[in-house]
């Protein structure tokens, strides 16, 4: 049985409301001030607000997810086994190592956490909260040791 002990979804839904509620204050706009309303202009001006939000959106759900359970941590759409882990080294991660998730860089407003795997490699993972993705990492590996 997996636990999920730490979870970033990478964007929340909110922002799919932004483009129809201004849209909606744009025709109230047009109401109040009493000019002809220009209703099918309003609803297209909010469908094409929300499909661009949506867009971006479903991108940060796939590319910026961070979660951990006892037996995976999956860095947008990369998963690694718990058991890979050998060791969370505290400091700083040598120069040119990999990223998880398959980014070039650790994305923006991320913190990285650098890990060590069997083999001996380090690579980067990343969380808005480093020390609780961390914890998350060490109670991962400390439940899956037992």
């Amino acid at each position: 049985m997996t636990t999920q002990l730490y979870a970033e979804p990478g964007a929340s839904r909110r922002p799919l409301l932004y483009g129809p509620l201004f849209a909606l204050a744009g025709l109230g706009v047009e109401l109040l001030i009493g000019d002809r309303p220009h209703t099918v202009m309003w609803v297209i001006v909010g469908l094409g607000l929300l499909w661009l939000t949506a867009v971006w959106v479903f991108a940060r759900r796939r590319f910026l997810v961070v979660r951990v359970t006892t037996t995976h941590l999956t860095q947008g759409r990369e998963h690694l086994k718990i058991a890979d882990i050998a060791a969370l080294p505290d400091g700083e991660a040598p120069a040119g190592a990999r990223v998880l998730g398959g980014g070039v860089s650790v994305p923006r407003k991320y913190a990285e956490v650098p890990v060590r795997l069997a083999d001996g490699t380090v690579v980067l993972a990343w969380a808005s909260d480093a020390d609780a993705l961390r914890a998350a990492l060490r109670k991962a590996r400390k439940s899956s040791k037992q």
